[in-house]
């Protein structure tokens, strides 16, 4: 794990690079990684996550600059500018089931081809997608996520990189954490290690990459 500023993290970061970033309606949300990619206009993004936020906020401001190429999300009603991008087809946005989105991401992160799930059978979000009978009843095989890199916000991060949440500021956090070739965290409080008790560790130290510095 190396200890890097907001501006050293996202210059590892490539133009058209597929990103994770952890969320719901902006809580949790790395803001500092989203406002560095603002700054160093990383372009033609593909970004997976729960939502795109508002404008203005979280995921909402790369929208808002114009990054993101496509998106992968369980929703996005509530941010009008995706919605316009989206019909004016600047962005291309797959929506996918919250709770099937989650278990493909899972998936990534556990080295798994995919899920089954019935969730979407008989209905357009089974066109294309391999069926398969289970028992008698009938799901669909729904393929793993993984990206090249997973930005994440935790509430404690220990100086080996050892990371715990808090609250609903949780949610995609740590399975997106799993899931990605390179890790970059940023968190609310950097503590000396052994401040956080093993038990409370949600996301172990070798699975984060980059630890970015306060202050």
């Amino acid at each position: 794990m190396k200890t890097v500023s907001p501006a050293e993290a996202i210059a590892i970061i490539p133009d058209g690079a597929t990103l994770m970033i952890g969320g719901f309606m902006g809580v949790g949300t790395p803001e500092r990684l989203i406002d560095e990619l603002v700054r160093q206009g990383k372009r033609n993004l593909t970004v997976i996550a729960n939502d795109t936020a508002l404008p203005g906020r979280g995921i909402g401001k790369l929208v808002d600059a114009g990054l993101v190429s496509r998106t992968i999300a369980s929703h996005i009603g509530l941010n009008p500018e995706t919605q316009k991008q989206m019909i004016a087809g600047k962005m291309t946005v797959d929506l996918i089931p919250q709770g099937t989105l989650i278990e493909r991401i899972r998936a990534g992160g556990y080295g798994l081809g995919g899920v089954l799930t019935p969730t979407g059978v008989g209905t357009i979000v089974e066109e294309g997608k391999q069926k398969v009978q289970v028992n008698g009843k009938t799901y669909l095989v729904e393929t793993a996520l993984h990206a090249q890199f997973a930005l994440i916000e935790a509430f404690l991060a220990d100086y080996l990189g050892n990371l715990s949440y808090v609250l609903t500021a949780r949610n995609f956090n740590p399975v997106i954490a799993m899931a990605a070739d390179t890790t970059i965290v940023t968190a609310e409080h950097i503590v000396p290690v052994g401040l956080i008790a093993p038990d409370h560790v949600v996301t172990p130290a070798p699975l984060v990459d980059y630890l970015v510095t306060n202050g």
